[in-house]
């Protein structure tokens, strides 16, 4: 069969009004071996499970982004995460498929290729590391891992206890958080972020206090962090150690106050957006940043 004609069958098949109800038959019998996620939280979620994803979209941004937890090798990349490869995803016969709702492909398209789980990042609370949490069990309910999640969410609440003991000595100064994106913008974050959720469990006061979007962050001038005065700042990394080293070479940035007061430190990626796992980094970063590990 010419490659051409395979392809074009393949796609009419994806499409096809047909195909939903085949796929739905077999919704109830998931492999665990055969999930394929088109988006990073929800691969964090399945990883929180102990299950590896045969596919997932973006790998090498990952790497740069998230970093940890680390995908496997064996992993296959199926495309951007607004695109994924459908060709590909079809070849490989997923029995589950993972998005984050309102992100990617449109759901009756995966729908019409696999059984397929949304997840939102955040609802009206504010609180995506919330969302996570019971995310993280209907995943589990739905691949058959309840009493892996219920152990892990259990690790994590042991974890960050602990985390908020060690870290109840530091310096009562706000934590500004923060990324550098290009020569004169950063992303900073703040109300309605993960890591402001974790952050009131530690007990730690957040710095920025402005505007924020639906994901908890605003990307804002660089010179407007002049304005941040007796505060921490911790600049997360993302594999542009040149254009840091750009950025923070420049006299406005020298004359940052907390730059001027030695209260500066770049530390290694944490994914700003993700679930337990990038929370639990995160707190292994502050703890390292703050000096009480």
């Amino acid at each position: 069969m010419p490659d051409l004609f395979r392809r074009r069958l393949l796609m009419a098949m994806a499409l096809s009004p047909l195909l939903p109800a085949l796929q739905s038959q077999a919704a109830q019998d998931i492999d665990v071996s055969r999930i394929i996620t088109l988006e990073w939280l929800p691969a964090e979620l399945l990883l929180a499970l102990g299950v590896a994803p045969m596919g997932a979209a973006e790998i090498f941004n990952y790497q740069q982004w998230v970093g940890q937890p680390a995908l496997p090798a064996s992993t296959v990349d199926v495309g951007l995460r607004t695109e994924p490869n459908l060709e590909l995803i079809i070849q490989m016969k997923p029995s589950l498929i993972l998005f984050s709702s309102g992100y990617g492909p449109a759901r009756d398209i995966i729908d019409r290729i696999a059984p397929s789980m949304g997840f939102p990042f955040s609802d009206a609370s504010g609180k995506p590391l919330t969302m996570a949490r019971n995310s993280l069990m209907q995943l589990a309910e739905r691949v058959g891992r309840v009493p892996q999640a219920k152990a892990h969410l259990a690790q994590y609440d042991a974890y960050v206890a602990g985390a908020k003991t060690r870290l109840a000595h530091r310096a009562k100064r706000p934590l500004l958080l923060m990324s550098i994106l290009d020569s004169r913008h950063a992303l900073v974050f703040g109300k309605g972020s993960m890591f402001l959720e974790v952050m009131n469990a530690l007990d730690i006061e957040n710095a920025w206090r402005g505007e924020t979007n639906f994901w908890g962050s605003a990307v804002i001038g660089i010179e407007r962090l002049a304005t941040m005065h007796n505060v921490e700042a911790i600049c997360f990394d993302h594999e542009n150690d040149a254009l840091v080293q750009q950025v923070t070479s420049t006299p406005l940035w020298q004359s940052m106050p907390f730059v001027r007061e030695n209260r500066f430190q770049r530390v290694p990626q944490v994914w700003f957006y993700g679930a337990t796992l990038s929370a639990m980094r995160f707190c292994q970063t502050l703890e390292r940043a703050l000096g009480t590990s």
